[in-house]
């Protein structure tokens, strides 16, 4: 049995009519010399685009508008972030990071050979739970960003810090680059480190008001959080050693605010007193400095007779 193509089962139809019926049909056939050829020649090879659809050109067109939008968004939001920190810092954006890292550390540097010392003493954080070994931390941290922001930081220290211990392993987990903090940590006590005349025991038990900071003293505060505290723990270890003590001076500026739970204490989180510390060193102005420092959950607000 013979196959045929399609093309050339049309053409034997066509005869087969012919000789069943006219054959002259079959004879016109001949002179209208149509190609009835299957081979059908493809056209040459096209790039890709040209062999898509146009939806799908168009669709593609949209996506790529859509990545530039973006790009142009991000660019702008930078623009933004480096302008509203230039208003802050005081430093004009077009200052690298590589730039500014420098000027800080220059600044840091600097501290340790002529600016006031703030140690803090980690030596009471073996009675602390691990909630509040981890605020103690985030205290830690937050108090390293507010001094590397600082235009006259202070060289800061951390006494009695041991490796391996509790807080030590907090502060690695808990403080990106961490070991590269422009600090002194020692497992040494800030009384092995400094004459007693020199060193100035903040605690909020002090009969004494801090008056100014003096860049030849070394400013001690106790590593603690607020569940820790013991009434006048650290007040009676500096009277213990024989050390000079002080209190920042929030009664002699601010007064009690009424409120709701009938709360005010003196005690802040060691951010926030070096927040008060750094503010007044810079601005030598102890109202400015207790409002960066105090927040208003304590009770206190400035004084208005003042």
């Amino acid at each position: 049995m013979m196959k045929y193509t399609e093309c050339e089962a049309e053409v034997v139809c066509v005869k087969d009519a012919g000789c069943r019926g006219d054959r002259s049909l079959f004879e016109a056939f001949k002179f209208l010399q149509i190609d009835t050829s299957c081979n059908k020649s493809k056209p040459p090879l096209a790039t890709e685009n040209e062999w898509c659809s146009r939806n799908a050109l168009r669709k593609q067109r949209h996506w790529e508008k859509i990545i530039a939008a973006r790009k142009n968004k991000r660019k702008k939001e930078k623009e933004k972030k480096k302008a509203k920190r230039s208003e802050v810092t005081g430093i004009t954006f077009r200052h690298s990071k590589r730039f500014l890292k420098a000027l800080t550390k220059e600044r840091l540097l600097l501290a340790k050979d002529s600016g006031p010392k703030l140690c803090l003493d980690l030596s009471m954080t073996d009675h602390m739970t691990k909630k509040e070994i981890s605020r103690l931390a985030g205290q830690i941290r937050r108090l390293y960003g507010s001094n590397k922001k600082a235009a006259k930081p202070f060289w800061l220290c951390l006494t009695s810090f041991i490796v391996n211990s509790p807080i030590y392993e907090e502060c690695l987990r808990m403080n990106d680059g961490f070991s590269t903090y422009l600090m002194d940590m020692t497992e040494e006590s800030y009384l092995e480190l400094f004459p007693l005349e020199a060193i100035v025991y903040l605690t909020p038990d002090s009969e004494h008001a801090l008056e100014d900071i003096d860049p030849q003293k070394v400013y001690i505060l106790g590593g603690l959080v607020d569940e820790s505290i013991q009434k006048k723990l650290t007040f009676q270890k500096a009277q213990e050693n024989g050390l000079l003590t002080a209190r920042l001076p929030i009664q002699e500026w601010m007064v009690k605010n009424v409120n709701a739970k009938n709360y005010h204490s003196e005690i802040l989180a060691v951010n926030q007193v070096f927040d008060v510390l750094s503010t007044y060193y810079e601005t030598q102005s102890w109202p400015e400095a207790l409002k960066a420092g105090v927040p208003c959950g304590n009770g206190f607000v400035l004084s208005t007779t003042r």
